[in-house]
């Protein structure tokens, strides 16, 4: 058999899997996704009080195609429009909002307040799912200050509000907050993603927040690929010290002391595209331009991320 004869053979023998050499060729030139995309959180620009529509607009004109959205401004806007006025704004301004940040309180011990929490994410939920959103964070709210949570009773709560992704289509992602007296480690939101033994669990995480909880970034790459999605992009100063510092401490990426180029690395994941959303609280930036902020950010986060 000459080589047509041969290749033709194997390819009727495995059901077309062997490329022909020009289809090999075609496929040689397919890339992977690119490693990180960029959201604006909306926190970023919060202290401006520009309001839903402008912040999206600030987004846009910085560069930015993601934007993670708060629920009270969105839900503010709603008051006097509809879903559908927000997909024509975010059409307009070639955004996708990729998580969103609320604060219901589905995880507390206390089973009114919880009862409540749930139902509220459940109806933020369903808003997001009309807008395109496909993620809400699912921070520790309510139980920060005492510490002694379940983690196992933490676990089936996570369930409970996955499963209403599961209705909904819009994931809830486990927060780490650094400064709270619960769900601050990286090995506690661990354990409660895996312990709800639910496919869709995933992590919500911070460069700040693992730095202030005392998590070390070499531990990252045992979350799994699937694990990450949306990671907050931020840095730390030398002062205030771990102890005492706090949000509005936070700074532009490469600006601080943190190992931020070392935690995209361990993030990174061939074949997929995380989110990378900057996510500062600076009461100093809150004083300047809104729009030269977040140009600021876009530009120090592709900086830091090339560099990983």
């Amino acid at each position: 058999m000459n080589r047509r004869q041969t290749l033709a053979a194997l390819a009727a023998t495995t059901g077309g899997a062997v490329l022909s050499p020009s289809a090999h060729s075609a496929a040689s030139f397919v890339k992977d996704p690119p490693p990180f995309a960029y959201a604006l959180n909306v926190s970023t620009i919060r202290g401006q009080n520009l309001g839903f529509v402008k912040e999206l607009e600030v987004a846009s004109k910085a560069g930015f195609r993601h934007v993670e959205i708060w629920m009270n401004s969105f839900q503010d806007y709603l008051k006097t429009h509809t879903t559908a006025d927000v997909r024509k704004l975010l059409g307009d301004l070639g955004l996708q909002v990729e998580n969103a940040i609320g604060f219901a309180q589905w995880i507390v011990d206390d089973e009114t307040t919880r009862t409540k929490g749930v139902d509220q994410l459940k109806q933020e939920m369903e808003l997001l799912a009309e807008i395109g959103c496909k993620r809400t964070a699912a921070p520790p709210m309510g139980a920060t200050q005492q510490p002694g949570l379940d983690l196992r009773k933490a676990a089936e709560r996570y369930r409970t509000i996955l499963e209403l992704g599961d209705k909904t289509g819009v994931v809830p992602q486990l927060e780490l907050w650094g400064g709270s007296k619960n769900m601050n480690k990286l090995s506690e939101v661990m354990f409660v993603a895996i312990e709800s033994g639910h496919p869709s669990a995933r992590l919500l995480l911070d460069i700040y927040h693992l730095y202030k909880g005392g998590s070390s970034p070499a531990s990252l790459p045992l979350v799994g690929k699937p694990g990450i999605e949306v990671f907050h992009l931020n840095d730390y100063p030398t002062n205030p010290p771990r102890e005492t510092i706090g949000d509005a401490d936070r700074v532009y990426p490469g600006d601080g002391i943190g190992p931020v180029r070392e935690t995209l690395r361990q993030i990174k994941t061939p074949g997929k595209t995380i989110v990378l959303s900057l996510e500062l609280f600076n009461k100093s930036y809150y004083a300047q331009d809104a729009l030269a902020v977040a140009k600021t950010g876009l530009a120090k986060m592709k900086k830091v991320a090339e560099g990983a």
